[in-house]
Parts: C-alpha cells; structure tokens; sequence
C-alpha cells in the first residue's frame, strides 16, 4: 500500500500523531483506540507496509516509531506540487491588474 492510501484512514492518522510525540509498544498504541486489538494489529501493519512506521522487537513486545524514510516520499510529491502551484499562482494578477511577479 503506498504511503497517501495508508494516510487516508482516520485511524492510522491518529496512531501516526501519538507516534510523533514518542515511542510506543503495540499494546500502548492499542490501549488508546476503542477498536480491538487486532484492529489496530492490522492498521500499524498497513503503515509498517507503507514505511510510515517501523518496528523493533524488545522481548516480547514491538515497539513502534516513525519511519522518516516513508515521510520523505510525501515530502517529496508535496514539493512537487507545491512548486507547481507556486508557479501558476505567481503568474496571476493580483488586485492591480499585474502578474505577481
């Protein structure tokens, strides 16, 4: 699943908030949603699959993080479209009839 479909659940934006603020075991993460377990279990392996997420093992339990190599693919195609708009936008008139230039 790439990174803007896996973005597109309200569910896995809100696991991706609490995971900005730190670190969490899968069970922590759990523990926050009114979803069951196996739940969430699919949803963090929707965002490992997208590489939003990533996760090391410590005994027996996973720890999930961030994965900044997944967020540096949409940082890359909003830049894309950023700049593409910056372009069009600069070249309209504004309130004087001339091109913002």
């Amino acid at each position: 699943m790439d990174s803007f479909t896996a973005l597109a659940d309200p569910t896995r934006r809100q696991i991706l908030e609490l995971l900005s603020r730190g670190d969490h075991a899968a069970g922590e993460i759990a523990e926050r949603f009114a979803v069951s377990a196996p739940a969430i279990s699919q949803h963090l392996k929707v965002l490992r699959e997208a590489r939003l997420v990533r996760a090391r093992i410590d005994g027996q339990r996973r720890i999930y993080s961030l994965d900044p190599a997944g967020f540096a693919e949409v940082d890359a195609w909003m830049h894309q479209v950023r700049q593409f708009w910056s372009a069009r936008l600069d070249g309209l008139p504004t309130r004087h009839g001339e091109p913002d230039n």
